[in-house]
């Protein structure tokens, strides 16, 4: 039941959390309703495919109302809460819009059965010989009440799997798209009444029957299709994340026609270079120096030569980042993560690898903040530490192109008419074809390569 006393205050709504992400999963609410909240105090977590993250409150005030759910998935802008900044003394608001069938009186129950269809509280209805009512608490977003209405649909008939039987989004649009799915039965044909004379009937022209139309069993469609679970099998849950990753991988490879090229580099100066230094760069900065700070450097150096790459579609437009901002994957147990370096061309390769060493420690602890995710440019993925040769990465959106590392491995090569043993690594480039062409792309990963190649080892680190 809402309450009947005028809630005023300030929507507080998802704010947003990336540059290509739309919707966030609500996690754990950090206020309940009545509490006291101060400017910036974290109100609620928020999981996307790119990060676990808190959202503050606007301002200070009272939380009198709580319209998202944990466990919701809402779009940006979708509202989470209301706060009231009057800073008067106010009583609690019941998050839920409905009370628990529990506490429903009898006294209610009964208004409920005695009034006419047309008035009564759609949330009940009677079932059972002796009319007991079951209470349905039919919960949904505005967003799934919406669809709804548009498709004509009675939101009790769904079975709702979210938190407390909540009707989800993926849950109505199961329903729509199996409603579309069935073709109803041809009527039967009915037979004319007998005649009460014996008089033999008149004939009267009779319109030839409608064709019958063949019921034919419709697949479901691939994403809604479950495959069938055996004896011994496990059944994991997918957690938001995963299912935030999924979703944004399978938008990128339909909406970007994807390219990969590859190219070999002769990465024997870096690996001179760095067995060098790495000693001493333990000692004095604590952590191990890796092959990927030399890398990010040199596609830093190849998006300045061509500006083309450092890029974004826009459906009507191509914008060209001025900003080199370097996306660097991380893996975690439970998925894949993006952290940014900022202002990458402004770094050392020690500066780098500083940022590469803390970023990771951050993606691993769970401590990235909203900033830490959002901006790349390019994104640079490292699959090489684990022994992959070859692999062809997808793009994150909206980025026009991201590059892979794959591992750098001993190999006699030919040089001069000579066969030496070198050190030898393959790049793959993976780009949006509406952005760039192959010839681009052949040039900045040309311009990687030749950085790498030519990666003098007395070069400072610094």
């Amino acid at each position: 039941m809402t309450s009947t006393r005028a809630q005023t205050g300030t929507h507080v709504q998802l704010p947003k959390l990336g540059e290509s992400v739309t919707e966030g999963t609500i996690g754990a609410w950090l206020k309940q309703v009545g509490d006291r909240v101060e400017k910036y105090d974290p109100l609620v977590e928020i999981t996307t495919d790119k990060v676990n993250a808190e959202v503050p409150s606007p301002l200070a005030g009272v939380l009198i109302s709580i319209t998202a759910q944990e466990g919701e998935t809402l779009p940006v802008g979708a509202e989470l809460c209301l706060i009231d900044e009057s800073g008067g003394e106010m009583q609690a608001i019941a998050a839920e819009q409905y009370e628990p069938a529990a506490t429903q009186t009898a006294t209610e129950t009964a208004a409920a059965t005695s009034a006419p269809p047309s008035e009564r509280d759609h949330s009940a209805r009677p079932i059972g010989p002796n009319g007991e009512m079951e209470l349905l608490r039919t919960r949904s977003s505005p967003a799934v009440r919406r669809i709804a209405e548009e498709h004509g649909i009675d939101i009790r008939q769904i079975q709702g799997s979210g938190i407390g039987g909540r009707v989800t989004k993926s849950d109505i649009m199961q329903f729509v798209d199996a409603m579309h799915t069935a073709v109803p039965a041809a009527a039967p044909a009915v037979a004319p009444p007998p005649t009460a004379t014996a008089q033999p009937p008149v004939q009267q022209p009779v319109a030839a029957p409608p064709p019958t139309i063949p019921y034919v069993e419709q697949p479901a469609p691939i994403s809604h299709m479950q495959a069938e679970v055996y004896v011994g099998d496990t059944v994991v849950p997918l957690t938001p994340m995963r299912r935030q990753i999924a979703e944004h991988m399978v938008r990128s490879e339909h909406t970007a026609p994807h390219v990969t090229t590859w190219m070999e580099v002769d990465m024997t100066r870096v690996v001179q270079a760095r067995t060098q230094v790495k000693e001493r760069f333990a000692r004095e900065e604590g952590f191990d120096l890796t092959y990927l700070a030399f890398v990010v450097k040199a596609v830093v150096h190849a998006l300045h030569e061509h500006p083309y790459v450092n890029a974004v579609w826009d459906e009507t437009r191509i914008i060209r980042r001025k900003a080199i901002n370097i996306g660097i994957a991380v893996g975690l147990e439970e998925g894949l993560i993006v952290p940014v370096i900022r202002n990458a061309d402004e770094k050392s390769i020690a500066g780098i690898a500083r940022a590469v060493r803390d970023l990771t420690a951050k993606a691993r602890e769970n401590r990235l903040s909203l900033d830490d995710v959002q901006g790349g440019t390019f994104t640079v993925n490292n699959p090489g530490t684990f022994g992959t040769i070859l692999s062809t990465p997808l793009i994150v959106q909206p980025q026009s192109a991201i590059l892979s590392t794959e591992a750098i491995v001993k190999r006699p090569v030919v040089i001069d008419d000579s066969i030496a043993i070198r050190s030898m690594m393959n790049l793959s480039l993976s780009l949006d074809h509406r952005v760039l062409d192959g010839l681009t792309g052949a040039r900045f990963l040309n311009e990687v390569k030749r950085w790498l190649e030519r990666f003098d080892p007395e070069t400072s680190l610094y």
